[in-house]
């Protein structure tokens, strides 16, 4: 099988998950409870996430849910506020969250393009709120192809992300990679017709991905080298 096109996850593959989102959503968390300590306490426990630590549980539905999934766990402790306005005000906030690279992401990506690689993201996340993050990261240039949950595609773990993918670069599925941090990542890769690429930049640990992936790698920054010893 020759790869031509390289799908990406954005949060937990391009970036790392842990180190760009825990410090974010305690802020975010402290934002919306307003100084009730009860509150606070039960929204980061909605949203999978330990107060003292900041560390996500691996069941968390920030991992891999949309922006309204992860208000609608939220909504029950929210009187007053609609979904939609949870969800606007999230995605308000987090594109503006700063974002730690998993590895070197701007030489990696040229050398891939440099190999004729297609290259695109898809993420449970907002499309704007995505595109402020790949832009601010310098690398907004890289792709030729970037959807959110919102972009029309549908979010995973359906496929039509990795579908308009190949579509949009005019390539067959089989002869692209998802590559992603979760299970949503695998399976939408996988009912597309892709090979899977699992990496450990996120929250899952790597023993959840092996029935799941073609290859578990620690980060994209060991691709090359996959694709050179394939």
């Amino acid at each position: 099988m020759n790869l031509k096109g390289l799908l990406f996850d954005k949060d937990g593959t391009l970036f790392d998950y842990q180190k760009s989102w825990g410090s974010f959503t305690l802020g975010f968390i402290d934002d919306l409870a307003s100084g009730d300590a009860v509150l606070a306490r039960r929204l980061a426990a909605a949203m999978g996430i330990d107060p003292g630590t900041a560390r996500f549980a691996p069941d968390s539905p920030i991992v891999a849910g949309t922006p309204e999934e992860v208000m609608c766990t939220v909504l029950p402790f929210m009187p007053g506020w609609s979904a939609q306005a949870l969800t606007d005000r999230l995605n308000a906030a987090a594109a503006k969250a700063p974002q730690v690279p998993a590895t070197e992401l701007a030489p990696l990506l040229c050398d891939l393009r440099n190999k004729g690689f297609a290259l695109g993201v898809a993420t449970n996340d907002a499309e704007v709120a995505a595109r402020e993050h790949i832009e601010a990261a310098g690398i907004g240039g890289a792709f030729d192809f970037l959807a959110g949950y919102d972009s029309g595609h549908g979010a995973k773990p359906d496929p039509g992300m990795c579908l308009a993918f190949a579509r949009a670069t005019n390539l067959n599925p089989g002869d692209c990679a998802m590559i992603g941090d979760s299970l949503h990542d695998l399976t939408a890769g996988r009912a597309a017709g892709m090979v899977c690429i699992a990496v450990c930049t996120g929250i899952a640990p790597a023993k959840e991905f092996a029935p799941f992936a073609d290859v578990v790698l620690p980060d994209i920054g060991h691709i090359p080298g996959w694709l050179t010893g394939r």
